[in-house]
């Protein structure tokens, strides 16, 4: 008599059913005979695995729904599990026998550890399937197979069993097996049709196909085919010439050793290594040679590793525009200066500008010099040379798509530059007559001489058009703009200043106004002036009043200003007074009156609490948050379409807005291009990796590049001094020169006898010391 379906629910009255009492009531069915049933799954995990019965009363499971990670998971002969859709990571994890057929695809660790049984894709894996298989040779081997490919690292540890990938409709067309497979394989054959882009030759290799192996592939390939209901395609798939077969190297392959007689390798490796006797030569009265008290090879405890460029340098990692600042200073000391200017225009519009005159020198401030007394190379010095570099980048062809970018200061320029540079069209809209935003309008021209921003401006306009809008952006003209381009990105920074509300607040000028029109030379103060704000901007302020003819400069703020380096520094030279904490109560024509009841006397009040963005032009598709626009990791809006960068994000420094235009920029080009991300996740170098004791303490000064390039430690990367090669006292580090320019430093492990010399001397901190295992040999 037929069996009876049995039907087990995973949702009951709205509720999942949890994963352990979905099992318990899948075990009982079967202690009461059930041996066909209809699992309704709602990601509860491990269903079909662990049923224990005989062969003779085989169990039919079918799982609709989605099942979770884990299915059929130590299954066992026997059981037979169909899966009408696709399922989660783990499939047939640890099968012990159970054959699986999935009629879609399948994700990461699909046979993980598997011994027996079969598993049958209907579509494509993710990674780290067939990893850590096995075979008992008293039983059948384990098989997968999978209509379309398999994603990385597939075959990692593989120790038994058989693999087919079809390479039908695979999720990579040109790479059927996936990144680095048959990392460390040591047993099973694989059978792949369809290109890859290679394997671990190391660890596996190539072989023929014969008559017999064809014969079994056919064989089962039909009726893997005829399993997931796609018979019609065997002709396609059964042609001998598409197929390429992998099997493991043996370790005798690895090694290159050949199998040697016992007595041999008692007289050249056991006694040689062990003394005469080995383990029990105290037991006899024989000569026994001694353990010498160097090793080297396996033996070693510890061993060197060369870890060039895998850590940031601390100069790089604080810079927001990601400039290689120690590979700057390398190619200024292999007396490359052109290349070394060429490499900032690769990461900003504004090396001379910004890097030279405007910036903080974020880098200057993470140097590792300043961790002990030596003081920190002078990076301004490498930007104002940039000011020479007049070539322009080599640009590719444009590749058809436009990208509309909203504001011409120094975020909007970026980002456009760096698209540009990637082979995209970026146009301009900005009301302003010239490019730069702050930069060129309110900056005081004591900061940076015209000629610098003149050089760089004229060099950007020669590869970004730029439309003047003589207007502010209304709604319907920005909806067109974002019609008629493939993205957009805002960049109209902050330009509505942000008012106290203070009775008699319309007798202060803002100090965005007064800048621009100090700039202008158009500006006017009296003799005494009152700043409200302390900030670098406040600063700037101070400055331009006191080359308009102030006498008397006061900057008050509620707390501790928050200006620093030049600007505060010019500020102080011109005689500013910083005052601290004053809480503005009134704003009169005698002054600035205190809520204590002080008041500071002014002919001219300047306000310096910062701007805020003009954002009325949006419209309703991009969400704000307290007037600034929302954006995720990537800089994008709610809008999809839709990108912003700078002030109109978030107040910062303008490296910070370059910054964020070339993150943006790079989002973009991946967007349109299909890339794979390419953001470098490398972490800083600890500060205690690099080596100062080799530099010269008395250095206080540098006086040009060739000594600041001399006085650089390349944290991070090799500055190919040979030091190690130099110290290593038995010779076992050399220098491999590699293609082009590049090189590695190499340690013969047959030579190395582990005194970590080269890690303990390296003034880069590009040698690791690391505890020795069988990985690291």
């Amino acid at each position: 008599m037929a069996q009876q379906t049995v039907t087990i629910h995973g949702i009951e009255n709205g509720q999942r059913v949890q994963s352990r009492i979905l099992e318990e009531r899948i075990q009982r069915a079967v202690t009461q005979g059930a041996r066909d049933l209809i699992v309704e799954a709602f990601g509860q995990h491990g269903i079909g695995g662990r049923l224990w019965v005989s062969r003779e009363e085989p169990i039919n499971v079918r799982i609709t729904g989605s099942p979770g990670q884990r299915t059929g998971s130590m299954g066992f002969p026997g059981t037979r599990i169909d899966i009408d859709g696709s399922v989660s990571d783990d499939i047939g994890w640890l099968n012990a026998g159970a054959d699986i057929v999935v009629r879609g695809n399948a994700g990461n660790g699909a046979c993980n550890a598997m011994a027996q049984g079969k598993v049958m894709i209907a579509g494509n894996i993710g990674s780290r399937g067939m990893t850590m298989t096995k075979q008992n040779p008293k039983y059948a081997a384990p098989e997968l197979f999978v209509l379309g490919s398999v994603g990385d690292y597939f075959a990692e540890f593989m120790a038994g069993g058989t693999a087919v990938v079809c390479g039908f409709e695979p999720q990579n067309p040109d790479n059927v097996l996936g990144y680095r497979p048959c990392v460390g394989m040591v047993g099973g054959r694989i059978f792949f049709r369809g290109p890859h882009k290679g394997f671990s030759l190391a660890d596996a290799k190539l072989v023929a196909i014969d008559d017999a192996t064809f014969g079994w592939l056919t064989e089962n390939l039909g009726k893997f085919l005829d399993a997931i209901g796609r018979p019609e395609l065997f002709d396609t798939l059964s042609k001998r010439d598409d197929w390429q077969l992998i099997a493991a190297r043996s370790p005798y392959e690895k090694t290159g050793k050949t199998r040697r007689p016992m007595g041999e390798f008692r007289a050249q490796v056991w006694d040689a290594e062990l003394g005469r006797g080995g383990l029990i030569g105290d037991l006899d009265d024989s000569d026994r040679s001694t353990i010498g008290l160097i090793v080297t090879g396996e033996l070693r405890r510890f061993v060197p590793v060369w870890e060039n460029k895998k850590y940031l340098a601390p100069c790089q990692a604080s810079c927001p525009t990601g400039i290689p600042v120690q590979e700057r200073w390398q190619l200024v000391r292999d007396g490359l200066m052109d290349e070394a200017m060429d490499l900032a225009l690769a990461y900003t519009p504004f090396p001379a500008t910004v890097c030279g005159y405007l910036c903080p020198n974020l880098c200057m401030q993470g140097c590792t010099r300043n961790v002990g007394t030596l003081k920190p190379l002078d990076t301004a010095m490498l930007g104002k040379a940039n000011v020479k570099a007049g070539k322009m980048p080599k640009l590719p062809e444009l590749s058809g798509k436009r990208v509309a970018v909203i504001g011409g200061g120094p975020a909007g320029m970026s980002v456009a530059w760096q698209l540009r540079l990637a082979g995209h069209e970026a146009v301009i809209y900005d009301p302003a007559e010239k490019l730069g935003g702050k930069i060129t309008s309110s900056i005081p021209s004591s900061r940076i001489p015209a000629d610098v921003l003149d050089a760089e401006i004229a060099r950007a306009r020669e590869i970004l058009p730029h439309i003047q809008t003589q207007k502010a952006l209304s709604a319907d003209e920005f909806a067109q703009i974002v019609t008629d381009y493939d993205y957009v990105v805002l960049a109209v920074g902050a330009n509505k200043p942000r008012m106290l509300p203070v009775p008699g607040k319309e007798l202060a000028t803002p100090a965005l106004t007064f800048l621009k029109a100090a700039k202008k030379g158009e500006g006017k103060v009296g003799k005494r002036v009152v700043i409200i704000g302390a900030g670098n901007v406040g600063c700037d302020v101070a400055t331009e009043a006191a080359r308009l003819g102030a006498e008397s400069i006061t900057l008050i703020d509620i707390q501790k200003p928050a200006a620093f380096g030049k600007e505060k520094h010019d500020a102080e030279e011109v005689g500013a007074v910083f005052k601290w904490p004053c809480f503005t109560k009134e704003i009169t024509p005698e002054g600035v009156m205190l809520q204590s009841g002080e008041l500071i006397p002014a002919d001219t009040v300047l306000l310096s609490v910062g701007d805020v963005p003009d954002i009325e032009f949006l419209g309703d598709t991009i969400a704000t948050e307290r007037g600034h626009v929302k954006v995720n990791s990537i800089f994008q809006t709610t809008n999809p379409k839709v990108f912003a960068i700078g002030d109109i994000v978030k107040p910062g420094l303008l490296t910070q807005a370059i910054g964020m235009g070339r993150d943006a920029a790079r989002a973009i080009d991946e967007i349109l291009t299909g890339k794979r991300p390419c953001e470098d996740t490398r972490k800083m170098i600890d500060y205690k990796r690099a080596k100062l004791e080799y530099f010269d303490p008395r250095v206080l000064e540098f006086n040009d590049l060739d000594s600041c390039a001399s006085q650089c430690s390349s944290c991070g990367a090799c500055r190919d001094c040979g030091l190690c090669e130099t110290l290593c006292p038995v010779g076992a580090i050399s220098r491999q020169q590699k293609e082009g320019k590049e090189f590695a430093m190499v340690s013969d492990p047959e030579k190395c006898i582990g005194c970590g010399f080269c890690a303990n001397a390296c003034p880069c901190g590009v040698w690791s010391w690391v505890e020795n295992t069988p990985l690291t040999t």
